[in-house]
């Protein structure tokens, strides 16, 4: 074993003399994480961090080759980069983060030139889909807050990636809280590849030690009889959409007290009506959409507070006004239930019971205890801008939020948060009050009390948010529930998740041996033989990123936001960390940034990546903001398919030199005719002028039912891009198979039609070359190779447009057509 463990510290050649504490458990944690693709479970406070370090310096002594960090935002990115550099003795140029603030570009000269690669998952997923880097030479991965790798999540590409590229891969993942139950643990590690679990908790001796107790409390509070009025109108409102559910066959529920499984049952129910073309399917999926908004509404009144259902209701408000507005949006606003639930919100000029607590609590800690800090949770971010003002009349309080701007809302900028925590962790306020992007392995300083606002309905954020309390001594956690409300039952399930958890992970503990054997049942063994290595890549395991939701999380603000605490779809932005969607139908759902990055904007700079590689692959180029589907992903795994990422001024995929597809979800369709800040057929215009075959495709379900848009209009719409525009427009059930539609296209020209790739219409960076190939290329459609031969030949853009007929069939590939072709269009007559 390289790392000696005798002594205070521990000693590897990577490892800065003196700096690491020796302990037992990190120590036999890393032996096991340097043996095989392991997950690691450490409760939180106790080095995590450490483990994977020791396991990546190991890596590079024995191995080389480069590591690569993974952590789910940016403040927990900069914080690892700077631990990195103290703790190893490679050089600090050498250990680099990537984020979405770096240019992508210089993202790949870095990669090529680091040991240690430190990045937010987004960012990397970007890159490997733009083919910027390169994932063969890197010899240990290591996935942080792994239990984010359920669904979508940019984890499962990566790991994806990784064990099909690198030549000796190694995967350490961490977490304190891997899952709520087996099930969803045995699903990490499948997502991730991972063949061992290694776990410790509090109970083992070596660990006991470092641990100390942490005391939970909740405090029961009473609603205003004001507050339960609000509250009973709008759930007599959820009731009357359920009696009309109920009429259409979908559900026998009549209580508005529904759970989540409750509306996706409904969900459900309704698709299968929709699939049968029944228009009961459209209309009870609107009605849906009603209650999940109500739902939001109901949540905000009992768990937040007034002002933060005023806010809402605003929001409502506005989105019925807007142009395109939803049906559902339409019938709450001017539903009689919800007008005098609006009225008596906005004559209600108290605060929610929950902020006198919260101060008295704050006063008790702070004041008669002599505590020095405070962290306050809230889901929602207009409580923590709330709270704030309130609190800050009597203690030093700043907030700490995501970074994305929403409604009424400014986020914090990555610098802002790092300044922020750095002032709490010198002392120079009191209290921060934050939503969930603080809960996530960030080293904010031991405090005195953790109080949640609000509980929250998964183990795993309950435990996130703990491990802020009780490293260094014994810590304090106050929940906040409001009687009779949500808050009791999200309390108790996230309390007896976590005891199953606790219950779950002991057990995977003592069959640890027995787990490679589960996972090989379960198809981890896919990934074997992939790599060209061995070691640690010959054993690896694999499995396809299967859609969960076990954990309840979401790529936003550390987790989750209000929208799973309510186990709802929210519409409007309210929360920090809200997906936009009218139901869960919507697969085009927007979220907040949350201090993670999730497609960076690259300005100007047209061309952001470079094709390389397999010279008979199909290139497709994809416009970055594209990245927001899992399209591009898809293709970038597909054998033959080569991606690269531009910031396309027209288009969002090209195809060929002739043929930019401009993609459409039917809600983004639908929006295009309501109105826009640039319509469809100014984009399709755009294509038009610098394609000749311009592509739409529309993709999702029903065009004609999804929105109050008349049929008429859609067809005249559909009309005119094929008309005016010459346009074909295809259409496609969801992103899979738009995503073999672009492949059938792009395989069609460039192997069949021997036609390349070239990018028109961007932002001027074109050498002269390039843009004289151009203007020659656009000539008759005589393509990228042609122009190449013809300017060869001529010498210039004048010498060609001024070619006789003869001269022209001088030129090797231009024959009797191509050259009556050219002349026809240079020499004949403009007539408009």
């Amino acid at each position: 074993m390289a790392t000696t463990v005798d002594g205070e510290h521990l000693e590897h050649p990577l490892v800065t003399g003196g700096f690491l504490e020796n302990r037992r458990y990190q120590v036999e944690l890393a032996d096991t994480a340097a043996g095989d693709h392991t997950l690691v479970c450490l409760p939180t406070g106790l080095g995590k961090t450490a483990v994977s370090l020791l396991v990546t310096a190991r890596r590079l002594h024995e191995v080389g080759g480069k590591s690569l960090l993974l952590a789910p935002t940016k403040p927990l990115v900069q914080q690892h980069a700077e631990f990195y550099r103290e703790a190893l003795t490679v050089p600090d140029d050498e250990i680099v983060v990537f984020t979405g603030e770096v240019r992508p570009d210089d993202r790949a000269a870095l990669f090529e030139d680091a040991t240690v690669i430190i990045a937010t998952p987004q960012v990397v997923e970007n890159d490997l889909v733009g083919n910027r880097i390169d994932l063969g030479r890197v010899t240990h991965c290591t996935f942080d807050e792994c239990h984010r790798a359920t669904g979508d999540y940019a984890y499962n590409y990566i790991a994806d990636r990784y064990h099909a590229d690198a030549a000796d891969p190694l995967v350490t993942a961490m977490s304190a809280s891997p899952g709520d139950d087996e099930e969803a643990i045995l699903q990490v590690c499948e997502n991730l590849g991972l063949s061992e679990v290694a776990v410790m908790t509090e109970d083992d001796a070596d660990v006991a030690e470092y641990t100390h107790d942490t005391d939970v409390d909740w405090k029961r509070i009473d609603l205003p009889e004001v507050v339960i009025e609000i509250r009973d109108a709008i759930n007599e409102v959820v009731a009357d959409r359920l009696d009309q559910l109920r009429e259409l066959g979908v559900t026998n529920k009549s209580s508005p007290d529904l759970s989540e499984r409750d509306i996706q049952g409904m969900q459900a129910e309704l698709r299968k009506l929709m699939n049968n073309d029944q228009s009961e399917g459209y209309q009870g999926m609107s009605l849906l959409a009603e209650i999940r908004k109500l739902r939001t509404a109901v949540t905000y009144v009992e768990t937040q507070s007034v002002e933060s259902l005023r806010r809402y209701f605003e929001r409502l408000k506005e989105a019925a006004r807007s142009s395109g507005a939803s049906k559902a949006d339409q019938r709450l606003v001017s539903e009689p239930k919800i007008r005098e639930a609006m009225r008596k919100a906005e004559r209600y000029d108290d605060l929610h019971p929950k902020f006198r607590r919260t101060r008295m609590l704050l006063a008790e800690t702070l004041g008669i205890e002599n505590g020095e800090r405070v962290i306050v949770f809230t889901e929602s971010r207009d409580t923590a801008e709330t709270l704030v003002d309130f609190l800050s009349d009597h203690f030093t309080t700043r907030k700490f939020v995501g970074q994305s701007d929403t409604d009424g809302s400014e986020g914090m900028t990555q610098t802002e948060q790092q300044e922020t925590l750095e002032r709490f962790r010198n002392g120079e306020f009191e209290v921060l009050v934050s939503t969930s992007v603080a809960e996530e392995g960030l080293d904010v300083p031991e405090v005195d009390l953790v109080l949640f606002y609000e509980p929250v309905p998964t183990a795993i954020r309950a435990i996130q948010r703990k491990g802020r309390t009780g490293r260094q001594a014994k810590g304090r956690v106050v929940v906040l529930l409001a009687n009779d409300t949500r808050d009791e039952a999200y309390f108790w399930k996230a309390r007896n998740d976590q005891k199953r958890m606790k219950s779950e992970l002991n057990e995977l503990k003592s069959v640890a041996g027995e787990l490679a054997a589960e996972l090989d049942q379960t198809g981890l063994d896919d990934y074997e033989d992939e790599g060209d290595g061995t070691g640690a890549g010959d054993t690896a395991a694999t499995a396809s990123a299967t859609e969960t939701a076990a954990n309840g999380t979401s790529a936003d603000d550390g987790q989750a936001g209000l929208d799973a605490f309510a186990g709802e779809d929210m519409a409007t932005g309210e929360s920090d960390s809200a997906e936009a969607a009218e139901s869960a139908d919507d697969d085009d759902a927007g979220s907040d940034d949350a201090g993670q990055d999730v497609a960076e904007n690259d300005g100007d700079d047209s061309v952001v990546a470079k094709a390389g590689g397999d010279a008979d692959a199909v290139e497709i180029v994809a416009d970055q903001r594209e990245l927001d589907s899992t399209i591009a992903r898809d293709l970038s795994t597909r054998e033959g398919v080569e991606t690269r990422l531009e910031t396309l001024a027209v288009g969002d995929y090209v195809l060929s030199d002739r043929v930019a597809v401009e993609r459409k979800t039917v809600s983004d369709f639908l929006d295009t005719l309501t109105g826009g800040d640039r319509s469809m057929f100014e984009q399709v215009g755009d294509a038009a002028r610098n394609y000749a075959r311009p592509v739409v495709v529309i993709e999702g379900g029903d065009l004609y039912g999804e929105r109050n848009v008349h049929a008429k209009s859609i067809n005249g719409a559909l009309a005119s891009l094929a008309v005016d525009f010459g346009a074909s427009v295809l259409r496609t059930d969801d992103q899979d198979e738009t995503a073999d539609l672009l492949e059938t296209i792009a395989t069609r020209e460039q192997d069949d039609g021997d036609r390349e790739v070239s990018v028109h219409g961007e932002k001027q960076s074109k050498t002269v070359a390039e843009q004289q190939e151009y203007v020659v290329a656009s000539v008759a459609e005589v393509g990228p190779v042609t122009a190449r031969s013809l300017l060869e030949h001529f010498g210039s853009v004048e010498s060609v447009m001024t070619a006789t007929h003869d001269d022209l069939l001088d030129v090797d590939g231009i024959g009797e057509v191509t050259a009556e072709r050219i002349r026809s269009v240079v020499g004949s007559e403009y007539e408009p």
